[in-house]
């Protein structure tokens, strides 16, 4: 299979991370006899200082044409560090969503039997978590009406929602549940907010449609507390954008390290991987960083383009790599730490 990839590498560490996923896809575009053809694009800061915005036309122009789009992260300090900033790299990767038309981001929250120790959460907790949060994207919070009144003494970010944005996402929700274990949790605020009434009664309206699906419906604040005491118990989450941005990143430690968890951002007609880490600017350039979730996310590239067999062999090694110590500082617990190029040029041999 002919395989035409966008690769946007971004800042920070994402370069390194993103250099490790390539070795690792073209080690297995070679065991399995495919062709890769990588396209690099500028986003996030490194847009910024090139051509003074976060995601050029240019850019969206390589991802509209692309199978898939591999995706390191974004992020610099001075910005951060900037409130009156006017452009910033965050900017980017919304503009990105929108544009593409990702609508739903999926994050797996499994565990590693070789690392169950590495979680801040007690074993018989944690051990056999498989879950997905499935996190809408393109709406909400962060795409809704903002702005300041009374000199600037005031500010609103307003949450808005249609129902066709809440359906989509839902429905993709059921599918994944349906492939999995039957089950699915509508998390929102019902009890106060009117966009989370919104969801509640369209989730509701689709039930009869997915039979075999058991449905719940919880409180954010509820799951929040939930995920740390029994992540277990849930299958597949659907949520909004600003619930989901936050449960996302709570169950991302479950795993002992943000450093290991995979993501994509599904659209229509193209859809983004990338790992759930940020851009660890103080990493940069210093080739410690952890580039299995960046890895991993490829192996979700290749599930989603029917390529099973491609990403359980990504699955296989990486888990392999963590059962042998081929790790990086953040997993070394004292024993040998190895180089972020050294990990993918591991993986890569052992494909």
């Amino acid at each position: 299979m002919k395989l035409n990839i966008a690769l946007l590498a971004g800042d920070g560490i994402g370069p390194e991370v993103i250099d490790q996923a390539v070795k690792v896809s073209n080690a297995i575009a070679e065991k399995f006899n495919h062709d890769i053809s990588w396209t690099p694009a500028l986003t996030g800061a490194a847009a910024i200082d090139a051509v003074g915005e976060p995601y050029p036309d240019e850019t969206h122009e390589v991802c509209a044409n692309a199978d898939a789009v591999l995706f390191g992260a974004i992020g610099h300090p001075r910005f951060d560090n900037d409130p009156s900033a006017k452009v910033r790299p965050e900017q980017g990767l919304l503009k990105m969503r929108q544009k593409l038309g990702l609508f739903a981001n999926v994050r797996p929250t499994f565990t590693f039997p070789s690392l169950i120790d590495k979680s801040p959460l007690k074993q018989d907790r944690i051990e056999g978590t498989d879950l997905i949060i499935l996190r809408e994207l393109t709406g909400g919070v962060y795409f809704g009406e903002r702005g300041r009144k009374d000199d600037g003494d005031t500010a609103f970010d307003t949450m808005t929602y249609q129902r066709f944005e809440v359906e989509r996402l839902a429905r993709k929700g059921f599918e994944m549940a349906l492939k999995r274990g039957k089950k699915l949790c509508c998390v929102d605020k019902a009890n106060v907010l009117e966009a989370s009434r919104l969801w509640r009664e369209t989730v509701q309206a689709l039930e009869k449609e997915y039979p075999d699906v058991e449905v719940t419906y919880e409180f954010v604040d509820a799951v929040a507390m939930r995920l740390i005491q029994w992540p277990k118990g849930y299958d597949v989450i659907i949520t909004a954008n600003l619930f989901g941005d936050i449960l996302t990143d709570e169950a991302s430690v479950i795993s002992g390290s943000m450093g290991l968890m995979p993501s994509s951002s599904v659209g229509s007609k193209v859809s983004l991987y990338e790992p759930i880490h940020g851009s660890y600017p103080q990493a940069a350039g210093k080739d410690i960083a952890n580039p299995l979730a960046t890895v991993l996310s490829a192996a979700m590239l290749f599930e989603d383009l029917d390529l099973p067999d491609e990403a359980q062999a990504i699955r296989d090694v990486v888990n392999k790599s963590l059962a042998e110590g081929i790790v990086t500082e953040d997993l070394a617990d004292g024993g040998k730490a190895y180089k972020t190029s050294e990990v993918g040029d591991w993986l890569a041999a052992n494909l």
